[in-house]
């Protein structure tokens, strides 16, 4: 294991992280082991949201609610209980201990700008290089009257109820609503979710057509179009007054209506960084207005997903440490919401393709047509491939392993791998990504299986 190369307590660095979420982590860990001189700031815990309060635990909880759908575990307290141990298992893999071993100097304080590139951390005063800011993101709350006299939850504290509700309220009808509806309403709790438009309004559509009425057939009552006007009560005696009048009592609510970039009381002001209504403005190389300031993940305008911070991170250690530039993008930044059937969704809907372009093809194969998934009674979905001339927008998959599926959609996306290209591999039988392939067939079997085609083979018949 690299030895810690920093002198604890130095004032100058090659590079200063300022966050230790997913993305500050990839940041410092992937520049000290490249052998920069690297400086590694939080305030809190090493880990961030996802090991914490984000897809660790709800991926957890989301596991025990299908196992309690299956006759498993029939409660909170059960589930509880493994995504705790889900935490403890995986945060070894974040700790100060393993990070100092590749040679970063963790201290664990508070960051603020003093200048452009001079940061006041726990008392001393040290300057960088470059600095690269990965402050993460907030829940955002909704303006409703009476919410902040209520003790409602977010994805911050859900997770770490030791009751079990005996009615969630949710407002929010997005990814993080939608999830955590189902697996609670999995695990015996009764479940009312209120969506302002429609559930997943980002979404397809028709994958959407296909998740609602199985949420619903679960428990899970769906207000959409809905606006919460008050919340009121106290304790677990919670009330929501919806605009149409109808008031919705519940034991616990939890808020999820997005999150926010957390970008207040670092002093960025000092450092000349600006921010804008979405978090802090970068440039197609993820610098800031001050350009040896870089911002990674939730605390940027632009994608909040773990996997989108950890490709910033990629990309900012290219760019702070070398000359030679990498430019961010996002065109097939794969995303999965993991209800059940799963939703995976790279590019664009067809929906937005049809928005931006008139010559648009949808090349479509069922999962009823998927053997694996016959053998396995879990017909519910469809691959979907948008496509123009030969160039794939976007594939939106809803049904079992979607988001395994996504991953070799994603190389479609980015035009790494052509539809001819897919269409001609072979796949194990039988496996859900099959019907991937048989969708990326569909122009080709147009032209192969055509009359021009059937003459050609009648006519070298006649060849000797």
């Amino acid at each position: 294991m690299t030895r810690n190369r920093s002198q604890p307590g130095k004032s100058h660095y090659d590079l200063i992280v300022i966050g230790a979420g997913a993305g500050g982590l990839v940041t410092a860990g992937g520049a000290a082991q490249l052998g920069a001189d690297v400086l590694l700031v939080e305030q809190h815990r090493l880990g961030g949201e996802c090991l914490y309060t984000g897809c660790v635990p709800s991926k957890a909880i989301i596991h025990q609610a299908a196992l309690a759908r299956g006759g498993g575990p029939q409660r909170w307290v059960e589930a509880r209980a493994h995504l705790d141990a889900a935490i403890k298992t995986i945060e070894p893999h974040d700790s100060p201990e393993r990070f100092e071993g590749f040679g970063v100097e963790v201290v664990l304080a508070r960051a603020v700008f003093t200048g452009p590139a001079t940061l006041e951390i726990g008392g001393r005063s040290v300057t960088a290089r470059r600095i690269a800011i990965a402050t993460g993101s907030d829940p955002a709350i909704p303006p409703i009257p009476g919410l902040d006299a209520v003790p409602y939850l977010t994805n911050d504290s859900i997770f770490s109820l030791d009751e079990t509700p005996s009615h969630l309220a949710i407002i929010g009808g997005g990814v993080i609503g939608c999830e955590l509806a189902q697996a609670f309403a999995r695990l015996n709790v009764p479940v009312t979710l209120i969506a302002n438009s429609t559930l997943l309004s980002r979404a397809d559509p028709d994958a959407v057509a296909i998740l609602e009425p199985r949420m619903v057939t679960e428990g899970v009552t769906i207000h959409t179009h809905a606006t919460v006007e008050k919340a009121s009560g106290t304790g677990t005696n919670l009330t929501l007054t919806l605009a149409s009048g109808e008031a919705i009592s519940a034991s616990h609510v939890l808020v999820a209506t997005g999150r926010r970039a957390r970008t207040t009381g670092y002093g960025l002001e000092a450092a000349g960084v600006m921010t804008g209504p979405g978090g802090i403005v970068t440039d197609a190389f993820l610098r800031t207005s001050n350009r040896r300031i870089y911002a990674v993940g939730d605390c940027r305008e632009g994608p909040r997903l773990t996997h989108a911070a950890d490709q910033d991170a990629r990309t900012v250690i290219q760019n702070a440490l070398f000359p030679f530039r990498k430019r961010k993008s996002y065109t097939a930044l794969p995303a999965a919401i993991f209800t059940d059937p799963e939703l995976a969704q790279v590019g664009l809907t067809e929906a937005e393709a049809r928005q931006r372009h008139a010559d648009i093809n949808i090349f479509r194969h069922d999962f009823d047509h998927n053997d694996r998934a016959v053998t396995e009674a879990d017909t519910c979905g469809f691959v979907k491939i948008v496509a123009r001339g030969s160039q794939v927008l976007g594939v939106t998959i809803v049904g079992p392993r979607a988001g395994e599926i996504l991953a070799l959609a994603s190389f479609l996306v980015s035009g790494r791998l052509s539809l001819a290209d897919l269409a001609n591999q072979t796949f194990a039988y039988p496996t859900f990504v099959e019907a991937l392939r048989h969708a990326a067939e569909q122009p080709g079997q147009a032209a192969l299986f055509s009359p021009m085609m059937r003459r050609l083979t009648r006519l070298f018949q006649h060849l000797p």
